[in-house]
């Protein structure tokens, strides 16, 4: 497995590859390495397009949609871009796609966990068996395989290294349909917090975006009539986010001048909620 060695978990303190930390220089560096998870759509593919017209080399991650990154990796400037593949319920295969990333990029610069799943399961209305299944793969997926996903990271990230996490508002308002999403959502809030004390010595920034409603293909059918005019009312703009909005922000929270901003969680939602 590619960098099996970098990412053995008898390893007691954080390795950090020298040539991820010769690679790096002062201020805002030049063709960074990103790993972008669930990067085939939506959020994940604005924020992939965002990086590599920043001049980034960007690993599209996917989970069983290889066509639709093949195409997006395609059409993205500059590159060598590449398309990696994982299920992240599966922790041997979150650390193979990550090590693969880092070994053909060269190092790792940025992690975006940004893949994730919403799945309608509301406790009156849902079996028990249903119930158990959906609070486990959501749980698996959104915040276990994002812990995953940055233990595997960091192991080839030099200083200035950044981990952006893709959180959202039902953390802190609640997700009454789908329970297991706003925990997840909110346990990745406090993931990232705490990962922001603990790599801040190695230079390793962490912080999060929380978005409201993005126009999705996740939430398409959510938008359409007349559920969606609610939906759309929510924000005073009258409207929900576009995906290059978030993309946006989590690219510069990616950047050198955002080190500040470790620890920090950014609500995205058109004052649709405020905290």
């Amino acid at each position: 497995m590619a960098g099996r060695l970098a990412c053995d978990a008898a390893e007691p303190a954080l390795a950090l590859s020298s040539r991820a930390r010769q690679s790096r220089t002062k201020g805002y560096p030049v063709g960074r390495r990103v790993l972008v998870t669930g990067a085939s759509r939506g959020i994940g593919r604005a924020v992939a397009e965002a990086f590599a017209a920043a001049g980034d080399r960007v690993a599209i991650h996917h989970r069983d949609s290889a066509e639709l990154a093949e195409r997006l990796r395609t059409t993205l400037p500059g590159g060598p871009h590449l398309v990696v593949q994982a299920d992240l319920v599966d922790p041997a295969a979150v650390q193979s796609m990550v090590d693969g990333a880092a070994a053909a990029l060269g190092g790792l610069d940025v992690l975006v966990n940004n893949a994730g799943v919403y799945t309608a399961h509301p406790v009156l209305e849902s079996s028990y068996e249903q119930w158990q299944r959906e609070w486990r793969r959501t749980i698996d997926t959104n915040l276990i395989g994002a812990a995953n996903a940055i233990w595997c990271a960091v192991r080839h990230m030099g200083p200035g290294g950044r981990i952006v996490n893709v959180s959202s508002r039902g953390a802190f308002r609640g997700e009454p349909g789908q329970p297991a999403y706003g925990a997840s959502k909110a346990g990745l809030n406090a993931l990232g917090q705490s990962l922001a004390v603990a790599l801040a010595p190695h230079g390793i920034a962490v912080s999060t975006v929380a978005p409201g409603f993005v126009e999705t293909d996740m939430t398409n059918e959510h938008l359409k009539p007349p559920r969606g005019d609610g939906i759309r009312a929510q924000s005073p703009f009258g409207r929900v986010a576009a995906p290059a909005e978030i993309a946006a922000a989590v690219v510069w929270l990616a950047s050198a001048q955002a080190e500040w901003a470790s620890g920090a969680i950014l609500d995205l939602n058109g004052a649709s909620y405020l905290r």
